[in-house]
């Protein structure tokens, strides 16, 4: 149950950083492109440039971009065409990566990317690998010999879009003077070689950034690239539950880009992590998409112009179905949840609107009956209220249920035409507390004979070894007349149950 561990977190207090209502009607803006990873770096990327695909194919990435178009994404971010001294392009300088009389993987993603009208930001590194030196005047020269070449190379295609430069850098507490001057130097050069072409960063270290300083944004007007797009870190997990923090901070970015010129963007994290977070020695293994889908709401609402992700590669497409037999990760679910949003299918449409804030719905304001009764710890507010928390069990939003049962009656107060039913839970295996594996919902006109209408078994990832998320058990089409609604969730872990709201009707 780790009762004692969540009292240990309680002592740290809670951010209270609850997003407003206000623009929930904003239209969320599908996921635009991906990051792509051509060499493995490190075991981050096991699963990303599995040993058992041929990513020096041309085929792998015609096929890949093909797959990428058809999920309804149309741009391309490349991390990197060279990696410890070899070119994954035809390079006058450096030894290829790929074989001789082959074509490389950069031509390759080039000319699909042609054939289906995406956009690429081509990449200036790794002038050695990805632990590059932004202050060396080698690694500058390097970068900017790279940019020379690939601009000849690729600058006069259609699907060229501009360039993605890796000099990416901690904005806490705020970027820096160096990191500005490398942004700045390959921009000039960028400019020089391809007026037309757009330049993105995409610094990290948003979580503990001093936003608040005035300093923060006059550092960041000192850039001259046309697009910041910030990494989001909720994969990178800063801190224990960094939704909320990254989520207001987001907001502060958005009224920030307002003024000085340069676009903002969000760099959606869609990964979390196999073993130990934030290391070499972990692998990257998809989040669930959950979470994934409450950062793209929380980058909308605070205004980005686009979201990008690192990465749609390796992450939530389908070389999952792909991995060898037992690997953790082995299945498409990430792949399938993604594609069924996109369609606007399941439970999708009605989660995505609780993450933008208010949700209308008869329920609202209704007495609730608690036959299972909450822990004193977690008993405030009400199921029928209105207030929907945060990836955070520490708001007063949530009511915690101790050994995975919860059992409530919702009195409508009048019979009702019930066409559809929701309940709204937490996920958080640190602090013990787990997504329920049953829900079902039933109506009653006495209150005293309750007659089932559907047991839902609720989908949980099994990647939850560092991650909170939010997620909803749904019914529709019930086509029932009654006034009373009795819910009850059932655990087989008997954690904790931690649920913020009963949604009857809900609108969206």
């Amino acid at each position: 149950m780790k009762l004692s561990f969540l009292k240990k977190l309680l002592a740290f207090g809670s951010l209270a950083m609850i997003i407003g209502n206000q623009g929930t009607a904003q239209t969320i803006k599908p996921l635009k492109g991906t990051w792509i990873n051509i060499p493995y770096q490190d075991v981050r990327n096991k699963y990303m440039n599995p040993t058992h695909v041929n990513y020096l194919v041309p085929n792998f990435w015609k096929t890949k971009i093909r797959e990428y178009a058809d999920m309804g994404l149309s741009c391309l971010v490349i991390m990197a065409v060279a990696n410890e001294q070899k070119s994954f392009y035809p390079s006058r300088f450096m030894a290829p990566a790929y074989p001789n009389g082959q074509l490389s993987p950069v031509e390759a993603i080039m000319e699909a990317a042609d054939q289906y009208n995406m956009h690429v930001f081509m990449s200036c590194g790794w002038a050695i690998d990805q632990d590059d030196n932004i202050r060396d005047p080698k690694i500058k020269a390097i970068q900017q010999e790279i940019m020379k070449e690939t601009a000849e190379l690729f600058g006069h295609r259609k699907s060229f879009f501009g360039w993605y430069l890796p000099v990416e850098d901690s904005m806490e507490p705020i970027l820096p003077d160096h990191a500005i001057d490398a942004a700045n130097t390959l921009t000039a050069m960028a400019r020089s070689l391809t007026p037309n072409g757009k330049i993105m960063i995409s610094p990290y270290g948003i979580c503990h950034a001093d936003i608040d300083n005035p300093k923060f944004a006059e550092q960041i007007k000192k850039l001259k690239v046309d697009i910041i797009a910030y990494q989001d870190e909720v994969g990178c997990v800063r801190e224990p539950m960094p939704m909320p923090r990254m989520k207001a901070n987001f907001k502060k970015l958005g009224e920030i880009h307002k003024n000085n010129g340069i676009q903002f963007w969000s760099n959606v994290e869609s990964f979390t992590w196999e073993k130990e977070d934030n290391s070499r020695e972990s692998a990257l293994i998809p989040a669930a998409f959950p979470r994934y889908l409450s950062q793209i709401v929380g980058a909308t609402m605070a205004g980005a112009e686009q979201t990008i992700s690192f990465s749609v590669y390796g992450i939530i497409d389908d070389i999952h179905s792909t991995m060898p037999i037992g690997q953790p990760i082995a299945s498409a679910q990430s792949y399938l949840d993604f594609t069924e949003w996109r369609q606007r299918k399941g439970r999708w449409p009605l989660l995505e609107q609780t993450f933008k804030g208010d949700v209308a719905h008869v329920a609202k304001g209704a007495f609730v009956k608690y036959e299972t009764v909450p822990s004193d710890t977690y008993d405030q507010g009400d199921l029928t209220d209105g207030h929907l928390g945060q990836e955070d069990y520490k708001q007063s939003s949530w009511k915690g249920f101790e050994h995975g049962k919860m059992n409530v009656v919702i009195d409508l107060k009048r019979d009702v035409k019930i066409q559809s039913m929701a309940a709204r839970f937490l996920h958080y295996r640190p602090a013990g507390i787990a997504l329920p594996t049953t829900v079902s919902f039933y109506i009653s006109k006495s209150g005293k004979t309750f007659k089932k209408i559907k047991t839902v078994s609720v989908q949980k990832s099994s990647n939850d070894r560092h991650d909170c998320w939010i997620d909803l058990a749904w019914i529709d089409k019930c086509e029932m007349e009654g006034r009373y609604i009795k819910v009850v969730a059932d655990q087989e872990a008997a954690q904790w149950i931690f649920c913020d709201e009963v949604l009857v009707n809900p609108t969206w």
